[in-house]
């Protein structure tokens, strides 16, 4: 029996993707575990692995297709014991149609029952593919546990991704209760007679432009800035560099400032928090979120217990994370979740900007350039280099006290960095 091959879930949240890129075509034949697509989900391009053999039959949704719910049938397979039918023409992508000027809000079509992940008879073998069962190992995943929600309840790439960021069914997520829609733009925008070129928003734009338009609508925002004097922070960081030499690590400023702020995290745990409802979520770990600008957008990788690591360990994780972000390669367990975020613009010379939340995190903390400016030290007028580094906090979940506990603790640590190293 032809096999149906339907758009994934590729991440515990996703309801619809743009099917970006074919990498087969009608008459291949696949194997369990080859590429067969890029698929563009709401945060990233991610690949689509097979999880059966076989050989392409038809092709449903073409190339650049966009808006394709999850659960819909993009290709057909037929197996490797069965005679194939005469290949289907793949069809060309349509022109995407007018929406209605007061569309509802999106709501993702009914999951299918989860079903228990097959074993054979007589056989306490889970069925996963290839790259799943790879997965698992890495991130600790019981495979046992899970439910598959591949052809035939096989265990796939994204039901692993799923629980190893907490979901425990590789369904998406239900919808949050009905809530007026959030308009990111008006209907029409006129053009005053301007010359310009449209360029239509990607996957990822159009999230960044959803979740802080609904941040900034929903979440109170404080603000709590201070100054922060850099220059013991600049020594140890050059002494540091010195002795890292050999190994290949060269630490930045904002390597230090990613330990700083998760040591902070530590010493003043009510920042440390989230507002969810009617209860207040209270972190044990400080996993901080770190902006990083990539071509399709703004994107957050995570240092996971980054209060707990090194800094050089910190280092290599950052250069290794922000390289897979600009490639839009990261997987959504090193892009979901987090405690606490860190945006740092000071590279470009900004001396002071105030961040929007990245909700569900109660906290961002936004620094700038470190500068030469006039600073009273000892009771003297003195020249210092100075950062100003500013906290927005969600005010539903953190008092301005304890926010300007956490500052505190965050200027006492970069000026007295030792207890970064210790």
């Amino acid at each position: 029996m032809p096999i149906e091959i339907k758009m994934p879930a590729l991440s515990p949240t996703m309801e619809e993707g743009t099917l970006a890129k074919w990498l087969v075509k009608v008459g291949d034949k696949v194997s369990s575990g080859d590429i067969m697509a890029e698929i563009e989900t709401d945060k990233a391009t991610m690949e689509f692995e097979a999880v059966d053999e076989g050989t392409i039959v038809a092709i449903a949704v073409p190339e650049g297709a966009e808006g394709v719910k999850v659960g819909t049938v993009i290709a057909t397979l037929a197996g490797d014991d069965e005679a194939a039918p005469a290949p289907a023409p793949v069809p060309k992508a349509a022109a995407p149609a007018p929406k209605a000027e007061a569309a509802p809000a999106p709501v993702a079509a009914p999951a299918a029952p989860a079903v228990v992940a097959p074993r054979a008879a007589g056989e306490d073998r889970v069925i996963a593919s290839p790259l799943a069962k790879r997965m698992a190992g890495q991130l600790g995943v019981d495979l046992g546990k899970l439910s598959g929600s591949g052809p035939n309840g096989r265990i796939v790439k994204a039901d692993v991704e799923a629980a190893a960021g907490g979901v425990v069914t590789p369904v998406a997520a239900p919808a949050a209760p009905a809530a007026a829609p959030v308009a990111t733009a008006p209907a029409a925008v006129p053009d005053f007679g301007i010359p310009y070129e449209a360029e239509k928003l990607n996957n990822v734009r159009k999230t960044i432009a959803r979740r802080l338009t609904e941040a900034k609508q929903t979440i109170p925002h404080i603000y709590l800035t201070v100054d922060v004097r850099l220059d013991a922070l600049l020594k140890l960081r050059g002494d540091l560099n010195k002795a890292l030499e050999a190994q290949g690590v060269k630490l930045s400023v904002n390597d230090l400032v990613i330990k700083a702020l998760a040591k902070a995290l530590e010493i003043v745990p009510k920042c440390n928090v989230s507002f969810a409802g009617d209860e207040l979520r209270k972190y044990s770990r400080s996993d901080i979120s770190v902006a990083v600008a990539a071509p399709s957008g703004l994107i957050t990788p995570i240092i996971v217990d980054a209060g707990n690591k090194t800094v050089s360990q910190i280092s290599r994780e950052m250069t290794a994370l922000a390289a897979k972000a600009r490639e839009g390669k990261l997987q959504p367990h090193e892009y979901q979740g987090g405690t606490a975020s860190l945006s740092n613009l000071g590279m470009y010379g900004i001396k002071q900007f105030d961040a929007v939340i990245n909700p569900p995190q109660a906290m961002i903390m936004a620094v700038g350039a470190g500068e030469k400016r006039p600073f009273v030290v000892d009771d003297a007028l003195a020249v210092a280099t100075v950062m100003s580094a500013t906290g927005s906090f969600d005010h539903r979940a953190i008092d301005g006290a304890d926010g300007a506990a956490l500052m505190q603790a965050f200027k006492n640590l970069i000026e007295n960095p030792l207890g970064l190293v210790a």
